[in-house]
């Protein structure tokens, strides 16, 4: 009987024990940090556009083709000069919007193109976190694509209002009736060290140290 009161008072001293380090490591870790799965790999999209009116003689925009800056890509001919079309910046095509032999107008995308080596995340924070952090902040990060791999980041930009303010879709209160609901705000997180397995779009996770 003994026996099992005293096993009964360990397992529950060890029950308090974890309990407490588990509350003071949720402690340290809220009041330092904030952190959100809300956030997204991105990278700025240019266009390769047709630089003449004319059919596209030749083209070798190819998904996944990685071109220099002002490297030609193709060639749009209207019978009497040709013109080449050349990549605005260095890059990888992310999307093929040209077909060898159509007609082409001046200004038209033609392809997509994303600079690889200069990728970045989007997050989205609480309205009231906004304040806690601030353009050089420190930040963690973990892509769904490379989980295995922490990278290091840091705030560059904080977006000066809500998403809500571009929605498509603004909510009406017609009703009366009014729910309070937390905003987000948009934080550009530059990236260092990743590697060829993270690509735009990819889900993130962020922990970004509070100042």
């Amino acid at each position: 009987m003994r026996g099992r009161m005293f096993a009964a008072n360990i397992i529950g001293v060890v029950l308090i024990v974890l309990l407490a380090f588990g509350g003071f490591y949720y402690y340290d870790q809220s009041s330092k940090y904030i952190k959100t799965e809300d956030a997204r790999v991105a990278g700025d999209v240019i266009a390769v556009s047709a630089p003449a009116v004319g059919t596209l003689s030749s083209w070798s925009g190819k998904e996944g083709g990685v071109v220099a800056k002002n490297g030609n890509v193709g060639q749009v001919s209207d019978g009497s000069k040709t013109v080449n079309v050349a990549a605005p910046i260095d890059g990888t095509i992310v999307k093929n919007q040209a077909k060898e032999g159509q007609i082409v107008q001046p200004g038209q995308p033609l392809a997509q193109l994303v600079d690889m080596k200069n990728l970045y995340v989007t997050a989205n924070l609480d309205e009231t976190d906004v304040k806690d952090i601030a353009v050089g902040s420190t930040v963690d990060i973990t892509v769904d694509g490379d989980a295995g791999t922490t990278l290091k980041g840091k705030v560059e930009e904080i977006g000066h209002v809500t998403n809500s303010v571009f929605s498509l879709l603004p909510s009406a209160n017609t009703s009366g009736n009014y729910t309070k609901v937390t905003q987000k705000v948009q934080v550009k997180i530059s990236m260092t060290n990743y590697s060829d397995s993270v690509l735009p779009g990819m889900n993130a996770t962020v922990k970004l140290t509070k100042k």
